[in-house]
């Protein structure tokens, strides 16, 4: 008798309950084994004063940001790429879980990934929300490993592979080899930083106050790196600091450039830092091999021929920066014994 593989495979999806979730400062990714990314949205809760009810997840508490009545505020449970406000941080998990999970009598299997630097203490704060938030099995997987993973780098060999990942709130940048991290740098410079710089500049150039939305908006559409020749000009509205009133500004795009070079020099000085601390047999396979750059701050117009001006080394950017720490963590659940020992700290929960 003939197979029925579509209903096999239906019932392989529904029954699917391994989870994967790039907890980020700005975005989260879920990623469920053999549906792919159900969820990207931004992590942001919006939750009433009073009562502390919360009325909106993801894009929608969003487009609140800057906008709300005074019984309502924005807020982001994640800071520097781990979590400030537990509460929030499980509830929000809790909500993205319910939405993709299709058997709500099985608990999944959660693995989320975490920065290379942080604490123990923000380790566990990380495990017990997942865990609270409904994981039968938690795992822990560093960001610069998952995104070797999601980049399909040859990490269980033995040779050196370099990644650099920039986030909202973090910066990671490791060196790996037979399935583990030989020297990593982890700094809580990343996109979020560049929004506010952006902030800054137009507060101490222009008196003008702009929203971390509009600050947003202006770093992906006009920022850059040096060398890049920016010349685009653009309309910015706020508040005038001065006078209290809408104000609008006319903008070159060398401006914001200028405004995001401090952020950019941190970053290139901890790649410098963490080439300096490589053994010499796996920089000669990094010279080979080039440098992968992955994250949201990869998108950031001429950084990757600045890290090639100041490094002297190949740099390949992911084709999909955004999603690769995400696909890579979701990568452990097709073969967790072979990919136990690269998780944190070589442990499940």
């Amino acid at each position: 008798m003939e197979k029925n593989y579509s209903i096999d495979s239906f019932w392989s999806k529904f029954l699917s309950n391994d989870i994967a979730i790039d907890l980020g400062t700005a975005n989260t990714l879920v990623y469920v084994k053999g549906r792919g990314i159900l969820i990207n949205e931004p992590s942001i809760v919006a939750v009433r004063k009073n009562d502390q009810t919360i009325m909106a997840y993801g894009n929608d508490a969003k487009t609140m940001m800057g906008r709300t009545p005074g019984d309502l505020v924005t807020i982001r449970p994640l800071k520097d790429g781990v979590i400030a406000d537990f509460d929030l941080a499980e509830k929000m998990i809790r909500h993205f879980i319910k939405r993709v999970q299709t058997n709500r009598f099985i608990r999944p299997r959660i693995a989320v990934c975490i920065p290379s630097g942080i604490t123990e203490v923000e380790r566990r704060a990380v495990r017990d929300s997942a865990e609270h938030a409904g994981g039968r099995e938690i795992y822990l997987i560093q960001e610069p490993m998952a995104a070797a993973l999601g980049v399909n780098l040859p990490i269980e060999d033995p040779v050196g592979s370099m990644v650099i990942d920039i986030g909202g709130g973090t910066t990671e940048i490791a060196v790996i080899s037979l399935s583990g991290i030989v020297t990593d740098i982890s700094i809580r410079i990343g996109g979020d930083e560049m929004n506010e710089a952006i902030i800054q500049y137009f507060k101490k150039a222009y008196n003008l106050l702009i929203g971390e939305n509009t600050a947003e908006a202006i770093k992906i559409n006009m920022g850059s790196a040096a060398p890049f020749k920016a010349e685009d000009v653009k309309i910015v509205k706020g508040r005038d600091l001065v006078e209290g009133i809408p104000k609008t500004v006319k903008v070159h795009a060398k401006e914001i450039q200028d405004a995001l070079a401090e952020a950019v020099g941190y970053i290139i000085d901890a790649v410098k830092l963490c080439l300096e601390r490589t053994p010499p047999e796996l920089a000669s396979d990094i010279l080979d091999r080039g440098i992968v750059l992955t994250g949201g701050g990869a998108l950031l117009k001429g950084l990757d021929e600045r890290l090639r001006i100041d490094t002297e080394l190949p740099i390949i950017v992911a084709e999909e920066p955004l999603t690769c720490v995400v696909l890579g963590t979701g990568r452990i659940f097709d073969n967790l014994t072979e990919y136990q020992k690269i998780l944190s700290n070589n442990r499940r929960y």
